[in-house]
């Protein structure tokens, strides 16, 4: 299957670095013109600068902007007023028990993970409907089915990825826009290696190997034992952002190593 997207500009929030840097780096091998964003110049112009090297043939930009707030994605959209594909990918996650998670946090990650998403379909969505065409995914995460006991509100704000992006679909029905979720497991981000980091030092095991323990022990129904790579979960979004997707629409999508034990 060859993916053409040469005639397409992508917009990645959340793309310095991490999934989303992993997708924006997809996009562009598959021609497509990309926006990175995230919260500092110095982030932003760092990823810009990566992909311009190995992709001299594609338009690459930068745009700093939080999603996280009204303001912030009048900013974007103003630098960027119309896309053609649209990643919702900016996100954040802590580890907390619930009774220690005060409100702030809950509010605070629900701006984050699920109002960003929101603003940036709501400010692009009506446009890829008049053009005819328009592909959106929201990164969820396996964390919205299978709710981590330590992290109920990041849970939440991923599963509310998945109504946001169903609903979204059945509104844009019609319109050749596809509208999907993609639900990633334990991803071996710079994120999550910055977790395991203290461990990395004491034990001077392999960072694959100290996630792939961690799958093991926290997430014991993962069929492949190990955490995901960025570019397994790049390699669906790429897919759900190309003409050859054209009927997948409404779907939550899963790239988690078979952590989520049901069928469908």
């Amino acid at each position: 299957m060859k993916i053409d997207l040469s005639q397409k500009m992508a917009l990645i929030t959340g793309s310095a670095q991490g999934i989303g840097f992993a997708i924006a780096r997809g996009l562009a091998h598959a021609g497509a013109s990309v926006v990175i964003n995230g919260l500092t110049n110095e982030e932003v112009n760092r990823g810009v600068e990566k992909l311009r090297a190995e992709f001299t043939s594609v338009a690459v930009r930068g745009v700093v902007a939080n999603v996280a707030t009204a303001k912030g994605v009048s900013a974007l959209v103003a630098a960027v007023p119309t896309v053609d594909i649209l990643i919702n990918n900016a996100g954040y996650y802590t580890a907390q028990d619930f009774f220690e998670t005060p409100d702030d946090t809950w509010l605070d990650m629900f701006e984050v993970n699920v109002m960003g998403g929101v603003r940036t379909a709501r400010a692009y969505l009506n446009g890829m409907a008049q053009r005819g065409w328009g592909r959106v995914v929201f990164i969820s995460s396996e964390s919205g089915l299978h709710i981590p006991v330590d992290m109920i509100h990041y849970g939440m704000t991923k599963t509310a990825n998945l109504a946001v992006s169903r609903g979204l679909a059945k509104r844009m029905a019609g319109t050749g826009v596809t509208v999907n979720a993609v639900l990633p497991g334990p991803t071996l981000s710079e994120g999550l290696q910055a977790f395991f980091e203290e461990e990395q030092k004491k034990s001077g095991l392999p960072m694959e190997e100290i996630a792939a323990a961690f799958v093991v022990a926290h997430r014991p129904t993962s069929l492949v034992r190990r955490a995901q790579s960025v570019e397994e979960v790049a390699n669906m979004v790429v897919y759900l952002s190309s003409p050859q997707a054209s009927s997948t629409t409404g779907a939550a999508l899963r790239v988690d190593g078979g952590i989520v034990d049901t069928i469908g």
